[in-house]
């Protein structure tokens, strides 16, 4: 995981501590991303989905991650709130072969965006459009248009593709954390 820590290095960080939330609905495949995430030698072999909530947390030589991984079934969804306040950054993942769920999806988002301890805050949200492998995935644009991303105006966002099984999506993650920074330089 070298390039997470060439990229704090560019941006000057010194083991700091990052706080991120991530959320989507249920099988939108969040902890498998969050595993792709990790340093390779703390990924899990095998990957079961969160039930409630898990805390993952990992370090690179220049950061430690505390990811708050999120269940997305719809009886848990009320707990995301009570993390709002800790999270330095929001990863958002969307299923892109989901087409009936994404008003579903884009309900979670404005809930999200529209809660007093995210509201007023500038906080970046990466979103993944997730399982582009799919042969009817919707591509990110057209996540992106559903989702009305481009109404987002006053916090930092950013959406690429995924397929959980590749691991060379981490541009996203340099993104992130290079929002992130700011806010860690305190």
């Amino acid at each position: 995981m070298g390039l997470f820590d060439k990229l704090a290095g560019w941006l000057g960080l010194k083991k700091k501590e990052v706080n991120v939330l991530c959320l989507g609905l249920d099988n939108s495949g969040k902890t498998t991303i969050i595993n792709q995430l990790k340093p390779s030698n703390a990924q899990a072999q095998d990957i079961v989905p969160t039930i409630g909530f898990s805390i993952e947390k990992f370090k690179t030589s220049s950061l430690s991650f505390t990811v708050f991984d999120m269940s997305g079934q719809g009886r848990y969804r009320n707990l995301w709130e009570h993390y709002y306040k800790e999270g330095q950054a929001i990863i958002f993942v969307i299923d892109s072969g989901d087409k009936l769920r994404m008003v579903v999806a884009k309900e979670e988002l404005d809930t999200l965006l529209n809660h007093p301890d995210i509201k007023h805050r500038r906080i970046p949200i990466l979103f993944f459009a997730n399982k582009m492998d799919l042969k009817d995935a919707l591509s990110a644009v057209k996540v992106s248009q559903l989702l009305c991303l481009e109404n987002i105006k006053d916090k930092p966002w950013h959406i690429c593709v995924f397929r959980a099984e590749i691991r060379k999506h981490v541009y996203g993650i340099f993104w992130a954390v290079s929002e992130i920074a700011p806010y860690t330089l305190k």
